[in-house]
């Protein structure tokens, strides 16, 4: 099978958040299955200043915009995995110094930068030759994709039997522009209705994306189920419930030759199951002196790493940290950026307690490793968590995870209550009210295990750490998905 797989960010060449490892990790386990794959994303600033050595192609385009025609080209970037990565360049909308906003403001041409970027997608699909069988779009960056196959494409030779998979990362953000950005899109004025473009008067690309995907996925079965209802839905629930019968949740799945302890060339001691105990305290050690807190082996370290947003449950989080710091005997390492309010609370705080809080306000991926080895748990309390895998590297790495049991979190971490740890299926905490009383009885409830029993918490760990959460079963079911849809493009539309 031949898919394309168009995405907005892709790890090593740009990120903001959980799509772009998705976009490096699922290519490659579809490659190691036998399929055909190829990664299409915009030539960000960013794309250019990793170690990547980027080529030219040779291959120019031209696509409308609106009323005019804008030129690009495609350059390449090939991998060890053997899965290439084609760039769509276009330098006046992509060479930016962010991705899709910056000083905490959205580009105000994002919709036209995105526009662009869709239809590159598919001129690309025919001029890197052969046949595509798949184009896979992901979020509202490429909601466009499955709509131009389905009204400009479909019967164009070599795109009548391509099948367009949409997956949704995170619902709450869903594109939403004026309405007549829809000019840009030259799609007929007919779709934007309240059924298929349109949302309480405006272009909505995330729903333009669910109403025209042959199939939908998202990261996970019980965000598949929460995103059905409001408030997770996000206004766009009634859309979801009507094409519920196209609607898969997918696990997200780790990439083990990035997040392994065994091979981790990041960590101050390398480790595995077999000696996790003075492998995790040795890096635990390294971490307390690398951020200045106090080498104490036997105080509870906590990991926090991720955007400073109100969806992670920083405004939980702040508070328990701020009961705790002057009470509770626990250290709190906390690595993220994101809105002001919560850098200058957390920061506050870390400055009040030096000896128990460290805060680093910054995108660090060998720290936010060395967090994973050196902590003893990792939080995770969000508002809602389409799939997460900060949680899911945490048990890679031996450091249990307490979490909120939303989304993904509920799906992959079951709580250490005495029914779950006697049949051996505990592998870390959670609660379900969102409020701060949770939280805290929670933390209560996992540094007082960690502190007196210590048989249930080598147990917690070591169950975790057998665990596989890798791409190679998620992979198995985005195919099975594949040939579904492929298999009812084929179905006469009259059947």
């Amino acid at each position: 099978m031949r898919i394309l797989f168009a995405g907005s960010e892709v790890t090593p060449f740009s990120k903001s958040g959980g799509l772009a490892d998705v976009a490096q990790s699922l290519p490659d386990a579809l490659h190691r299955l036998g399929h055909d794959v190829s990664v299409i994303t915009p030539a960000h600033r960013s794309v250019f200043l990793t170690d990547h050595p980027i080529e030219p192609t040779g291959i120019p385009f031209d696509v409308p915009i609106g009323n005019k025609i804008v030129s690009g080209r495609l350059l390449r970037a090939r991998s060890e995995s053997g899965v290439p990565t084609y760039f769509v360049d276009q330098p006046e909308y992509f060479d930016r110094a962010e991705l899709y906003r910056e000083a905490g403001r959205d580009y105000d041409d994002n919709c036209e930068r995105f526009t662009f970027f869709c239809r590159a997608v598919l001129e690309s699909a025919r001029l890197l030759g052969g046949h595509f069988d798949v184009v896979h779009a992901n979020d509202w960056q490429c909601g466009l994709i499955p709509a131009y196959l389905r009204l400009e494409y479909a019967h164009t030779r070599g795109y009548e039997s391509i099948a367009s998979i949409f997956t949704i990362h995170n619902m709450a953000y869903q594109g939403t522009f004026w309405h007549w950005d829809m000019l840009l899109t030259g799609i007929d004025w007919r779709y934007f209705n309240w059924k298929q473009m349109e949302f309480y008067g405006q272009l909505n690309l995330l729903k333009t994306g669910l109403v025209f995907a042959d199939r939908i996925t998202t990261v996970s079965r019980r965000y598949a189920e929460e995103i059905c209802e409001s408030p997770l839905g996000c206004g766009l629930e009634g859309v979801l419930q009507h094409r519920k019968h196209v609607l898969h949740g997918i696990l997200n799945g780790v990439n083990y030759d990035d997040w392994n302890p065994e091979t981790d060339p990041r960590l101050a001691r390398r480790y595995s199951i077999d000696d996790w105990a003075s492998g995790k305290a040795e890096n635990k050690r390294r971490l307390q002196e690398e951020l200045g807190l106090p080498t104490l082996a036997d105080v509870p370290l906590i990991g926090v790493i991720g955007r400073l947003a109100d969806q992670k449950g920083w405004d939980l989080i702040a508070d328990v940290i701020g009961r705790w710091a002057s009470r509770e005997d626990a250290q709190w390492v906390i690595l993220g950026t994101g809105e002001r309010a919560y850098v200058d609370l957390l920061g506050q705080l870390a400055a009040e307690y030096p000896g128990r809080i460290a805060a680093r306000f910054a995108f660090s991926e060998p720290l936010a490793h060395r967090i994973e080895a050196g902590a003893d748990m990792f939080l995770m309390p969000s508002r809602f968590e389409p799939c997460g895998l900060n949680q899911l590297y945490s048990l890679k790495y031996g450091t249990v995870p307490i979490v909120r049991a939303t989304g993904g979190l509920a799906d992959t971490i079951t709580d250490a209550a005495p029914e779950h740890l006697e049949a051996g299926i505990a592998n870390g905490f959670s609660f379900e009210p969102y409020d701060v009383a949770s939280l805290d009885e929670t933390l209560t409830r996992a540094c007082g295990v960690y502190r007196t029993d210590r048989p249930s918490w080598r147990r917690l760990v070591e169950i975790g750490m057998r665990q596989d959460w890798s791409w190679d079963e998620s992979a198995s079911q985005y195919v099975q998905l594949y040939d579904e849809a492929l298999a009812a493009k084929r179905v006469p539309a009259s059947v």
